[in-house]
């Protein structure tokens, strides 16, 4: 069962660097969004495909709230909750397989 334990800790462990790295992605983004960025930089074209998949959605469902993109803070607080819920729950169950 040791195994196991280790399989799924190490599964939490990458899950977490992943959305710990894609949350920064997305805080980039807003933070470039503010300064007006050239739309041919390669860095803002990367920002941009990688955050929008999660963020159009959200902006659909949420619109825009006082002239304010508000999907950037709200899918950061849905990465926090992943981290706490999902990833903190794969921790316990790999800790009790072991």
């Amino acid at each position: 069962m040791f195994v196991a334990g280790n399989v799924l800790q190490g599964l939490a462990r990458v899950l977490e660097v992943v959305l710990t790295l894609y949350m920064w992605v997305i805080i980039a983004r807003a933070l470039v969004s503010w300064v007006n960025p050239d739309p041919w930089n390669p860095i803002v074209q990367f920002l941009e495909r990688a955050t929008e998949p999660v963020l159009a959605p959200i902006r659909r469902r949420l619109g825009w709230q006082m002239g304010i993109d508000l999907s950037p803070f709200l899918a950061i607080l849905i990465i926090v909750f992943l981290q706490y819920a999902v990833v903190a729950s794969l921790y316990e169950v790999a800790a009790q397989l072991h």
